[in-house]
């Protein structure tokens, strides 16, 4: 099977909706309103996408992509208190709300709408932070059910902090929070 290359206008598009969904959501745009705002047209957008709901799916992959690439800058050489702390030093950095914003509208969208564009996001961005974590646990530990619980507390505390800090902007007080629940779950 060949894989297509995507166009450079799609990809510039894909890019452009990606920082239009970044300053306004997805969820509740119309194709004309976001083909407007991109410098394109809904018929391009049809041409390229197929519909709104193809242009979603590729904002979410570009959103997914930039989710990796930040994953793969965190080491997991250390252990998973400390991956967990660099994790929530990402996450509470005021210049990632945007980032955050849309991966909440996102990961709600998922899960009102499973057959929608929005699909499996949730899913798929769960496995994508619990194998982060994993590689932060000695393998015996990895592969048994406690390990397997303790990177999803691990997980449930940093999205929940994450969430948290979102609606209210009360850094010290969520930072000082998801540390405490870190170190409780990660004794060391």
């Amino acid at each position: 099977m060949v894989e297509e290359v995507p166009s450079a206008r799609r990809v510039e598009l894909v890019d452009a909706a990606y920082d239009y969904a970044l300053a306004n959501g997805l969820a509740g745009a119309s194709l004309r309103p976001v083909a407007e705002a991109i410098g394109s047209s809904t018929g391009v957008l049809r041409f390229l996408f197929g519909s709104k709901d193809g242009l979603v799916r590729a904002v979410l992959e570009r959103a997914r992509a930039d989710e990796l690439r930040m994953l793969a800058t965190i080491s997991t050489d250390a252990d998973l208190r400390q991956v967990a702390e660099e994790v929530w030093t990402w996450l509470a950095d005021a210049r990632h709300a945007p980032v955050l914003r849309l991966w909440v509208e996102s990961y709600a969208a998922a899960l009102g709408h499973p057959d929608g564009p929005w699909g499996d996001f949730a899913r798929r961005t769960v496995e994508d932070w619990l194998e982060l974590l994993a590689g932060a646990q000695p393998a015996a530990v990895r592969r048994t059910a406690a390990g397997g619980a303790r990177r999803t507390a691990v997980l449930a505390v940093l999205r929940g902090g994450m969430l948290d800090l979102l609606a209210t902007g009360q850094r010290t007080r969520v930072t000082r929070a998801v540390r405490e629940g870190i170190a409780a779950m990660t004794p060391g």
